[in-house]
């Protein structure tokens, strides 16, 4: 879902393009195998192989070569060159590999904090507050308030967050199928998840860094007969985070479309399956 365009409602309206603010097909090949003959077709008998001594000599030394290349594999994985210095290509060559640091392990008000002050900090940061700006929960406005507090700079919120009312009033509710709380009716379950795909920090310094999600998404209302099914979206946000209160906190976003691969030819889930993913599958904490 993209923030801001009806969480889908057409191209004009989608607010990250003018720096508002934001929200397989393979082809099978069968192959035929032929019996062995025990003879050749003009009735010669089939030419003996090599010496068995021969074969055996080949076959020991494929092995040896099998071992030494797991041996070379598993001493490559030591980062650390024989002098006791760390080795740093490795990170260069691989600049979109998971870091490995843990994620953070507490929450505010649900929503992840005490991020790192540091770059790897501010993009965990980036990634899990994409997730909460594009949720469900950013269409409630009692629920919106508190996102707001806890996501953006305290000089910031006020100002973002009657922004945010005035985009999400009550005739946007309306469009999409929720009430004035942002409620979906009874038998309907409204779904807007956001999965970052992976993160870019454009610029850092230690007080003001700006950090780009590359992610993907599910919106909508699943129901029987609604006008707005649940689909998919490809989007990324631009999120300008400065540290303050001893966190990464956001001071401004952004949201722009792609990059989108080709649809895929999955089959369409009923809506009652939907719904029921949508309970049962719980959501990440994201970590760079």
């Amino acid at each position: 879902m993209s923030l801001g365009d009806e969480h889908g409602h057409g191209e004009s309206s989608r607010a990250g393009d003018d720096g508002g603010y934001g929200g397989y097909a393979g082809t099978g090949q069968t192959r035929t195998r032929l019996p062995d003959r025990g003879d050749d077709p003009y009735g010669n008998t089939p030419r003996r192989g090599r010496s068995s001594s021969r074969s055996l000599i080949t076959i020991v030394g494929v092995v040896v070569l099998l071992i030494a290349a797991i041996a070379f594999a598993n001493r490559g994985g030591d980062d650390s060159a024989e002098d006791g210095t760390t080795g740093g290509d490795k990170a260069e060559t691989t600049p979109t590999a998971a870091s490995g640091e843990r994620p953070v392990d507490t929450k505010t008000g649900g929503i992840p904090s005490g991020f790192a002050h540091d770059e790897q900090g501010a993009e965990s940061a980036a990634a899990n507050y994409a997730v909460v700006l594009v949720s469900a929960d950013i269409l409630k406005p009692v629920r919106r308030s508190e996102i707001v507090q806890q996501v953006f700079v305290a000089d910031k919120a006020a100002d973002l967050e009657d922004s945010l009312n005035k985009a999400y009033d009550r005739d946007f509710l309306a469009n999409v199928g929720l009430d004035e709380n942002g409620n979906a009716p009874s038998g309907s379950t409204y779904v807007s998840r956001t999965m970052p795909v992976g993160t870019k920090a454009t610029s850092y310094s230690d007080s003001t860094t700006t950090v780009e999600v590359w992610c993907t998404g599910v919106y909508g209302t699943a129901s029987e007969d609604t006008t707005n099914p649940v689909t998919s979206d490809w989007f990324t946000m631009i999120l300008q985070l400065r540290w303050a209160d001893g966190d990464w906190k956001v001071d401004s976003f952004a949201q722009k479309e792609g990059p989108a691969p080709v649809n895929g030819d999955n089959k369409i889930s009923p809506s009652d399956e939907i719904s029921k993913a949508v309970e049962e599958y719980g959501g990440f904490t994201y970590a760079r």
